[in-house]
């Protein structure tokens, strides 16, 4: 599928903090899932629907990932002009034409500590330098020592600064060999998934403590892995919540409300969120070296 003149009209509406009809975005297929994960908001008006961007930097960071848009206004400029040209949309897409998003299967991991693998029966080592991340694209060929824990970090800035969080990871699996997995950038075929189906090592997703968070980790891991998956709730989380943002409970609560959470292991998660009316992002695990 790939994306019209009006769609990308749309988006740089939502860019811009404006309120955008419901039937002008129907062609866009990850809405619902934007929304699930608070970087939509959803706005009521009787039997009318608009949607407004509620995280401006993690919508533009999708679209970047997923769709491969990093200048809207360039790329509706090129769409608009009689002159546009294949260097042109190579330049600003990096696409001649314009394909709605990349096809480049695989995933990111990182660690902190040296983990044992192999790819396509060949031994080597995961220990990246701070800064980069190693990305499998063999992934159907790629295992780990079963007793390394797997964690699935929700957010790109927890993924990119794992280190400057050993200390939660430290205190709640201690003496654990622990290989970091990122859920973005994440494309259809769901390969994270099914490389976590393929293996037998135990997966925490750790995510926002948020109605959003419970969600994509119920629809996203729990449903395929079941018990051998958990979502990481730190032991401060009530603490947390409770100076937490209201606004992100406000947003998320309209697509969130009849959610079903089928792991009884979050039902005080979710009873606490509900009972602050807040949420709270898990970039605020990320410490300073002045808080060291």
């Amino acid at each position: 599928m790939k994306i019209g003149n009006g769609l990308l009209k749309n988006f740089i509406r939502l860019s811009d903090g404006e309120s955008v009809p419901a039937s002008a975005l129907k062609s866009f297929r990850d809405l619902q899932r934007l929304c699930d994960d608070g970087i939509l908001s959803t706005i009521v008006h009787g039997s009318r629907r608009s949607y407004k961007c509620a995280n401006r930097g993690m919508f533009l960071d999708f679209l970047a990932s997923e769709y491969n848009i990093h200048n809207l206004e360039a790329i509706q400029e090129m769409l608009t002009s009689n002159e546009a040209n294949r260097a042109k949309q190579v330049e600003l897409t990096g696409d001649s034409k314009f394909v709605k998003q990349r096809v480049m299967k695989g995933f990111l991991v990182n660690s902190y500590e040296p983990i044992d693998a192999t790819l396509n029966d060949t031994p080597f080592i995961i220990n990246p330098p701070d800064g980069t991340y190693v990305f499998v694209y063999d992934y159907e060929a790629f295992t780990i020592p079963s007793d390394v824990l797997i964690i699935g970090i929700e957010n790109s800035e927890n993924f990119r600064r794992i280190s400057q969080q050993k200390w939660l990871f430290d205190e709640m699996y201690p003496n654990r060999q622990i290989l970091f997995v990122s859920r973005y950038p994440q494309n259809e075929s769901r390969d994270l998934v099914r490389w976590l189906q393929s293996i037998g090592n135990e997966y925490v997703h750790f995510g926002d403590l948020d109605l959003a968070g419970i969600r994509i980790f119920i629809t996203e891991f729990y449903r395929y892995l079941g018990e051998r998956s958990s979502f990481l709730i730190p032991p401060d989380y009530e603490e947390r919540i409770k100076n937490g943002s209201r606004e992100r409970y406000d947003v998320q609560l309209t697509t969130a409300k009849n959610m079903i959470i089928n792991d009884p292991r979050l039902r005080a998660l979710a009873a606490c969120i509900h009972k602050y009316h807040r949420g709270y992002d898990q970039e605020g695990y990320i410490r300073t070296r002045q808080q060291f």
